[in-house]
C-alpha cells in the first residue's frame, strides 16, 4: 500500500476534477491478526497469545479514545481500570449525550434463557446469514461469545434491565431471528446502557486515570514513523487548536449516515474523525453499505433536519398494512381487515413482520412505488397495534412500548393506540467504516477503531439490537486486550509538539479553517448538505444502478467544486462557531460520499443493503454474486484527484456456507 504520509499536502481546495473519476485494483489485504484452528476457541487463544504490560508500566502508557458512546465509553473506563492513562474526547457537552442514547430497542445476547433453542453458534449463524454472507466468521463468532458476558456487565452496574413476573431477565425477538434473545430496558436500551458505561467512565475520571475533554473535535491524526501518535482537536467553544499525543489511538466516533443529510441519526454525527485517519493511510471498507431501517417516522416536509427512529421492537406486536386497493384514501380505521395487504406476512409468512431490515424496507418501499402507500405524498405504511391490544390489554401494550408510543404522538399528533402509525424506511447505520484487523487494529499501526466506525462484524446488513451488542463487546472486552498487545510491543518516545509530523498536521487544520472562512460566497452549508443528501438518496439510497450512480459520480464533484468556491461561513475561527464546525462535516461528506457511489458501482450484485437494480431475482430478493464479489471492498487514497486504490480482502466461509438468502 501507499505509505501513510505521501499524500497530505493536497489542498482541500483543489477540486476541479472527480476525486474518483477512475480507480485501480492493488495488492490484497489480509487479516493477519486472526489465529487459525477451531472457531470456538480463537478469540481465547487470541487472549492468550497477547503480551501483557507489567501493571506498574500502564500508568506511563497513553491513550488517546475518540468518542464516548458505548464503545469509547465503555473502552476508556476500561483502560483507565486498567491503570493506562487515557484522553477521552466527544464533541458533546457531556458523554451522556453521544448518539448511543437514540438506539431504543435492546441488545442481543445469546443466553438461551428462553430455552428456545438459541445458543452461540445461531447467533452467530443469524449474524452471518442476516449480514448476507459479506461479514467475517472470525469477527462475528467473537461478538457472539462476548455477548453473554456483556449482559453479565451491564447487570452488575446496575442497568435496568426488564424483568418477567419471576424476577428473571426478560427478552423479546427482533428482525431476522426466530430465538427471543434481545434484552431490552422498556424503549431505552441504549439510554439505561449508556449510562451505565457513563457512569464507568466517570469513576475513572474521579480516580484520575482518564481525562474528559468535552467540546472537542478532532480535526486531524498524527502519524509519526508511519504509526498514530496523536490527534489534532478544536476546542470548540474558543476555538483554540489542540496538540494531544500518546501511544495508541483509539477512534470509536460513529458512523456516517448523515451523508444523506436526512437520517436517524444526531445532527452532529459525522465522519471527520474517520476520514481524517483514511487521508493519512487508513483503508476506508465497504463505504457502499448503508442500512436503511423500515420502522422511521416518514418525512413531513422540506423544514425538516432530521429522522426519528421508531424502534424495531414494536415490529414484535404490530403489523404492517397497506390498503389493498390504490389511492384508497379512508382512514385506517375504516378500512376492514379483508380490505389490508398485510404484505410482510404474505411475502415471508416464516418471519412475518420480523423479517431483517433491508428486506422489510424494500418491501415498504415496492408498496409505496404502487400507489398503495399511505399519508403524504404516499410514501407510508402502517404499523398497526390493535390487534395486541385487543389480545394483550393496553396496560401491558403501555408497559412495553409506552415511551414510544408517546414520542410518536408528540411528534406527529396522532394517539397510536387509536390510530395506527405511520412508518417508511429512512437511512440509520452505516456497516462500512474504517478497516481493522481481528485486533481492532486499522492499516495505520496504532490506531485502532471500534463499534460502528469500523467495518467488521455486520457485513452488508445489520441484525436489529446488534449496534449496542458490538460497541460494548469491542470497549469493554476486546480493545483493552489488543491494545495492550500493541503497547507492549512497542516501546515508544514521547512525540515533541514541534515535531515536524506534529506542525505539518496543525498547519493542515489551521490551513483548512482559513479557506473555509476566507470563502465568504452566497451559499449556506445546510444547503450544500441537504442537495448531497437527496443526490445520496436518489442514486444511492435503496435501490441504486449503474446509470444513477454515475450520474451521481458526475453531480458530486460539481457540488463539491460549488462548495469550495460559493459556501458562506459566518464569523471566526477563535469562537463557537456551529457553521464552522458543519462546513468542515460537509467538506467531508462531500468526498465520502463520492467514494461510497464510486464503491456502490464496483460492486455489480445486491446483497444486504446493497441493492443494484441490475442484480435481483425474479421475485425481486437481492442476487449476490459469490463468485465475483465474496470479498470486503478496502479503499486506499492516494491524493486528491488521483484514483483511489482498491485492495480485496478475500471472504472465506467454513462454517456458515453462503446460500441465498430466504426468510419464507
Amino acid at each position: 500500500m501507499t505509505d501513510a504520509n505521501s499524500h497530505q499536502n493536497h489542498s482541500d481546495t483543489d477540486s476541479g476534477t472527480g476525486l474518483y473519476s477512475d480507480y485501480t485494483t492493488g495488492e490484497p489485504v489480509v487479516d493477519k491478526a486472526v489465529p487459525s484452528g477451531p472457531i470456538e476457541t480463537r478469540w481465547e487463544r487470541r487472549r492468550f497469545g497477547v503480551k501483557l504490560v507489567n501493571p506498574a508500566n500502564k500508568r506511563s502508557k497513553k491513550v488517546i479514545v475518540v468518542g464516548s458512546g458505548l464503545a469509547g465509553g465503555a473502552a476508556s473506563a476500561t483502560l483507565g481500570e486498567a491503570g493506562y492513562q487515557v484522553k477521552t474526547f466527544c464533541y458533546q457537552d457531556s458523554p451522556r449525550r453521544a448518539h448511543s442514547i437514540a438506539a431504543q430497542g435492546g441488545i442481543n445476547a445469546a443466553k438461551n434463557y428462553r430455552n428456545d433453542g438459541d445458543s452461540v453458534y445461531r447467533l452467530f449463524y443469524d449474524t452471518v446469514k442476516g449480514g448476507d454472507f459479506r461479514a467475517r466468521e472470525s469477527n462475528v463468532h467473537r461478538l457472539a461469545e462476548i455477548s453473554r458476558q456483556i449482559i453479565d456487565q451491564c447487570v452488575a452496574q446496575g442497568v435496568p434491565f426488564a424483568r418477567d413476573y419471576g424476577g428473571l431477565l426478560d427478552t423479546r425477538s427482533f428482525g431476522g431471528v426466530q430465538v427471543s434473545r434481545t434484552f431490552y430496558a422498556r424503549g431505552q436500551t441504549g439510554q439505561q446502557l449508556l449510562l451505565g458505561a457513563y457512569q464507568a467512565l466517570e469513576r475513572q475520571v474521579q480516580a484520575g486515570t482518564v481525562e474528559m475533554f468535552t467540546r472537542h473535535e478532532m480535526l486531524e491524526l498524527i502519524v509519526v514513523e508511519g504509526r498514530a501518535r496523536g490527534i489534532v482537536a478544536r476546542d470548540m467553544v474558543t476555538g483554540e487548536i489542540e496538540v494531544h499525543t500518546a501511544d495508541a489511538v483509539v477512534l470509536c466516533s460513529g458512523g456516517y449516515g448523515n451523508v444523506f443529510y436526512l437520517s436517524t441519526n444526531a445532527k452532529g454525527c459525522n465522519v471527520t474523525a474517520g476520514w481524517r485517519a483514511h487521508r493519512k493511510g487508513a483503508l476506508f471498507a465497504n463505504p457502499c453499505f448503508t442500512q436503511i431501517h423500515p420502522t422511521c417516522i416518514p418525512v413531513s416536509g422540506d423544514h425538516q433536519s432530521k429522522l426519528t427512529l421508531m424502534s424495531e421492537s414494536l415490529r414484535n406486536d404490530g403489523r404492517v398494512w397497506v390498503p389493498t386497493k390504490l389511492g384508497d384514501d379512508r382512514g385506517p380505521n375504516e378500512i376492514p381487515h379483508e380490505e389490508r395487504d398485510y404484505f410482510l406476512e404474505r411475502k415471508y409468512p416464516a418471519f412475518g413482520n420480523l423479517v431483517p431490515r433491508d428486506i422489510a424496507s424494500r418491501a415498504a418501499k415496492e408498496v409505496c412505488d404502487e400507489q398503495r402507500g399511505v399519508g403524504p405524498g404516499g410514501l407510508g405504511v402502517y404499523l398497526d397495534f390493535d390487534d395486541a391490544i385487543q389480545r394483550l390489554g393496553r396496560k401491558a401494550v403501555e408497559a412495553k412500548y409506552g415511551n414510544l408510543f408517546e414520542m410518536y404522538e408528540r411528534i406527529t399528533g396522532e394517539n397510536p393506540y387509536e390510530v395506527p402509525m405511520r412508518i417508511y424506511p429512512a437511512v440509520h447505520y452505516t456497516m462500512g467504516g474504517l478497516w481493522v484487523d481481528y485486533d481492532l487494529q486499522s492499516t495505520i499501526p496504532g490506531l485502532y477503531v471500534g463499534g460502528e466506525a469500523n467495518f467488521s462484524d455486520h457485513g452488508a446488513n445489520r441484525l436489529g439490537a446488534s449496534a449496542l451488542m458490538q460497541g460494548l463487546a469491542d470497549g469493554y472486552f476486546v480493545l483493552p486486550v489488543t491494545i495492550g498487545d500493541y503497547i507492549a510491543k512497542h516501546n515508544l518516545d514521547d512525540v515533541p509538539e514541534d515535531a515536524p509530523e506534529v506542525q505539518e498536521a496543525v498547519k493542515s487544520v489551521t490551513d483548512r479553517i482559513d479557506q473555509l472562512l476566507s470563502i465568504n460566497g452566497t451559499r449556506t452549508v445546510d444547503s450544500f448538505h441537504r442537495e448531497l443528501g437527496q443526490i445520496m438518496w436518489d442514486y444511492c439510497g435503496m435501490e441504486r444502478s449503474e446509470e444513477g450512480l454515475r450520474k451521481a459520480l458526475d453531480r458530486i464533484p460539481e457540488l463539491r467544486r460549488e462548495f469550495w468556491s460559493n459556501v458562506k461561513v459566518p464569523g471566526t475561527g477563535a469562537e463557537l462557531n456551529q457553521s464552522l464546525e458543519k462546513a468542515g462535516r460537509v467538506a467531508d461528506f462531500l468526498e465520502l460520499g463520492e467514494l461510497m457511489c464510486l464503491d456502490a458501482l464496483v460492486r455489480r450484485e445486491s446483497c444486504g443493503g446493497h441493492f443494484r437494480a441490475e442484480s435481483q431475482t425474479e421475485d425481486g430478493e437481492a442476487q449476490r454474486d459469490d463468485e465475483n464479489f465474496s470479498f470486503t471492498s478496502a479503499w486506499e487514497y492516494t491524493g486528491r484527484g488521483q484514483a483511489p486504490v482498491l485492495h480485496q480482502e478475500e471472504l472465506v466461509f467454513e462454517y456458515v456456507h453462503p446460500t441465498q438468502r430466504s426468510y419464507k
